[in-house]
């Protein structure tokens, strides 16, 4: 009896069919610290040469000030995203005044609270906000954790794709908009059931600087690796970890991803709902704000999710109400670290990669999650990301104990499929080569990125500090010497010029003060 994942492989097997597994589209955002020679974060405000934070499209910064994000244009084809993120960082290292791109995800040497800058964003009301809002996550969650940089791999089906699985499904009556976004969340569910796949495969941060604790360590529960260095040593994510993004603070919170309205109501709930600690903390002090809000969520960004669904909001309109009203328009992937050994953090196999386990997810049927798998979805990630390389490590499946490397080996089995219909759509042979390149990682687990991180160290004999600066030497030097034609420079130079005058025409069109600007923008629906 065929499933209903075999019914729609048989369905995008056809030939006929391969011109919508063309139009998948891609976008990249990575994230990378300014760093001096000596593996301090820089002190140093955002580069005049790179333009605004706040306006320019494709280079701002996250948390800190020292943080760049690269956000890439979307495109089809998975090699023209890269190749745009490659000019980015050329252009971005050609304008560093002797600074470097931090090549891993965990920061490098940090000498206190006071030596990572919150980011800033000029004095417009919407500028205000976003530092405010950065503010508020150094009380709630601490300094060092703003300098955690990663990975986000933005992601969208076509429309055809959407309509010919609607036509098969018999639910011709369904509004479009419904069909797609009640899809993604299909997608959003079998994500988080199989991610820890990705913290296997990926996961490439296993050890971090002692400075990233004000303790220097003592009471992390990890072990040491150097005197300057903590690790575990199964470890494949610690940015992943309750030491980083997947932290106690918000273990509180039940965003449910069963349907848009449960996502969207849950998450609404948690910007609405008082938070004693938060409110200890209060709002200001000495007239400046603390915080936006001492409410479980000061905004939806703050819900640290491995994947979120998303839809490009208008000016002045929150990402919930544009989900409520729009639907779901593609899905951010957050889980990913940077592999420092990849230039731009990233290969181009792994992002094929990435593409067949997405399009696995969108696929494979998947229920509505339940309490007692969201228990057993949240171990499983714990797990992986903890001990994702002990030999012989288990994971939960359906209330049963298996070995991850058996589990894996099944889902890339059961994606094999799919990596064939992929490459045929695209007349390519990446995706199945990128396949074959993660069975090997699961039957050889020195080839994942994590053990090769630690398997680096002791070859080489260094710590932490010495090989990431060493790899961000490395990059850095190649981004600058491999540079940008005459027409890219002048492209990118006129970005950083129309994003210093769009800042500057949005604080002279600002009308309320900041007070009057916040409380209508948490009041609106």
């Amino acid at each position: 009896m065929a499933t209903e994942y075999q019914d729609r492989l048989e369905l995008f097997q056809s030939r006929a069919n391969h011109s919508v597994l063309h139009g998948i589209c891609h976008g990249i955002e990575r994230e990378s610290l300014r760093v001096t020679s000596d593996a301090r974060l820089s002190q140093k405000r955002h580069p005049e040469k790179l333009g605004r934070a706040l306006t320019h499209p494709y280079i701002t910064t996250d948390y800190s000030e020292a943080l760049l994000e690269f956000i890439t244009p979307v495109h089809s084809r998975i090699g023209d995203t890269l190749s745009f993120l490659e000019e980015l960082h050329q252009y971005t290292c050609q304008n560093l005044a002797k600074e470097l791109l931090w090549a891993g995800s965990m920061p490098p040497i940090l000498e206190g609270d006071d030596s990572i800058p919150i980011a800033q964003y000029g004095s417009s009301n919407i500028g205000v906000m976003k530092s405010v809002y950065r503010e508020g996550l150094c009380h709630r969650y601490g300094k060092p954790m703003q300098t955690i940089a990663g990975i986000h791999y933005n992601f969208s089906l076509p429309e055809e794709f959407w309509a010919l699985l609607q036509q098969s499904s018999g639910q011709e009556e369904t509004n479009a908009h419904d069909f797609r976004s009640a899809g993604y969340f299909s997608l959003i569910r079998n994500f988080l059931r199989f991610s820890w796949l990705l913290m296997y495969l990926f996961g490439a941060s296993p050890t971090v600087s002692r400075s990233f604790f004000a303790d220097g360590g003592v009471q992390s529960g990890l072990q040491i690796l150097d005197k300057d260095s903590l690790f575990l040593p199964y470890a494949t994510s610690l940015r992943m970890s309750d030491m980083g993004y997947s932290n106690h603070a918000q273990s509180s919170l039940n965003i449910c991803y069963n349907t848009l309205e449960d996502y969207v109501d849950s998450l609404s709930s948690a910007i609405r709902t008082p938070y004693p600690p938060y409110e200890a903390i209060g709002l200001k002090k000495d007239g400046k704000y603390l915080q936006l809000n001492t409410n479980l969520l000061q905004i939806e960004n703050e819900y640290y999710s491995t994947i979120r669904p998303k839809r490009i909001a208008r000016s002045g309109e929150k990402p919930v109400t544009a989900l409520r009203n729009e639907g779901v328009e593609y899905v951010e992937i957050r889980c990913l670290d940077i592999n420092p050994f990849e230039p731009l953090g990233l290969s181009e196999l792994d992002a094929h990669f990435l593409d067949i386990f997405l399009v696995y997810c969108a696929l494979q049927t998947s229920n509505p999650i339940h309490a007692d798998e969201c228990s057993e979805i949240s171990n499983n990630f714990k797990t992986a990301v903890t001990e994702g390389r002990c030999p012989g490590v288990r994971l939960k499946q359906r209330g049963q104990p298996v070995e991850l490397q058996n589990w894996g080996l099944q889902l890339l089995d059961d994606m094999s499929p799919v990596a064939g219909i992929l490459d045929q759509a695209n007349k390519s042979s990446m995706f199945v080569k990128s396949l074959c390149a993660q069975r090997k990682k699961l039957k050889d687990v020195s080839l994942t990125p994590s053990a090769q991180v630690l398997n680096t160290l002791e070859t080489e004999g260094s710590g932490y500090i010495e090989l990431m600066m060493s790899l961000s030497e490395k990059h850095s030097r190649s981004f600058f010497e491999h540079g940008l034609g005459d027409e890219r420079i002048s492209y990118f130079e006129q970005l950083a010029q129309r994003s210093i005058a769009d800042q500057l025409a949005t604080e002279n069109n600002d009308r309320n003060d900041f007070d009057s600007f916040l409380q209508n923008y948490m009041a609106s629906e």
